[in-house]
């Protein structure tokens, strides 16, 4: 059957199509409050460690009751032009509860800078961290962050090598994965993506570098644009060498899918962390 999308700011709408979707982004912050809160008065968590020059350039570090097994980094979306690493707190749960410590980072907003940009801020905040906790580093972020999240592990990485090949998993979370689409919607007033940083800047379209492990992730009720960038991916990465998964979990839509994140024993966090 012919398809083609005729309203492309409808095809990458999530708030407008899931019921209740207005709940969002400020249903995240009560449980993210509450998680930081609790970490802070027993002494496990180190908010805003500066990794650059920008306002944004900060992460918070939260910590297991013991030794870390590793470090792992999630990345948080909003089309590179909205949020911060305050209201995702509580997805650190999962992996701290596993004995992992877990870095989230800000990162500087379109328009006041380029996607490519914001790539080498989170490479920046992803050495800074990997510095300050040994062992394997597990990638993972939401919608533009599991872009920011591939993009590590893409060819020409911006990450230094020595942080790159500690890289044991990377599962990218309702992921966008090719650029190219969004420059005919209006979210591309604020981000001005050209054809020249579509092509630099999408991990779809660059080879992944070598040894790359890589889950795609996604909702049963996502749009289908982000049900095809997931499955995308993993389609092309397969046929370069990488090893590759995507999943769709059923009813989990756009929000919802990253909750997982925030149980030891969901299967998102389980695929994240375990060897």
């Amino acid at each position: 059957m012919e398809h083609r999308i005729a309203n492309w700011d409808n095809a990458y709408a999530n708030g407008a199509n899931i019921a209740g979707g207005e709940r969002w982004p400020a249903a995240w912050d009560g449980p993210a409050q509450a998680f930081r809160e609790k970490l802070l008065a027993q002494g496990r968590a180190r908010l805003d460690i500066v990794y650059g020059k920008a306002p944004r350039n900060r992460f918070d570090l939260f910590l297991p009751p013991a030794a870390p097994r590793g470090l792992v980094v999630f990345i948080h979306g909003g089309y590179w032009m909205e949020s911060d690493k305050t209201s995702w707190s509580h997805l650190a749960g999962g992996a701290v509860s596993r004995g992992y410590a877990v870095a989230m980072p800000s990162y500087t907003l379109c328009p006041e800078i380029r996607i490519g940009g914001i790539a080498g801020e989170v490479a920046s905040a992803i050495g800074k961290a990997a510095a300050m906790v040994d062992g394997p580093l597990m990638l993972t972020g939401h919608s533009a962050g599991g872009h920011l999240a591939s993009r590590m592990v893409s060819a020409a990485s911006p990450l230094a090598s020595d942080v790159a090949r500690r890289i044991r998993q990377v599962v990218s979370i309702s992921g966008l994965h090719d650029l190219r689409p969004l420059m005919f919607t209006g979210l591309n007033q604020t981000l001005n993506i050209d054809e020249r940083e579509a092509l630099c800047e999408s991990p779809a379209l660059l080879r992944p570098q070598p040894g790359a492990r890589i889950t795609c992730w996604a909702g049963g009720g996502e749009r289908s644009e982000f049900l095809r960038q997931s499955a995308l991916l993993a389609n092309i990465w397969t046929g370069l060498g990488a090893a590759t998964d995507s999943v769709v979990e059923p009813d989990r839509h756009h929000f919802n899918v990253v909750d997982g994140l925030a149980d030891p024993d969901h299967p998102l966090t389980r695929r994240l962390v375990d060897e």
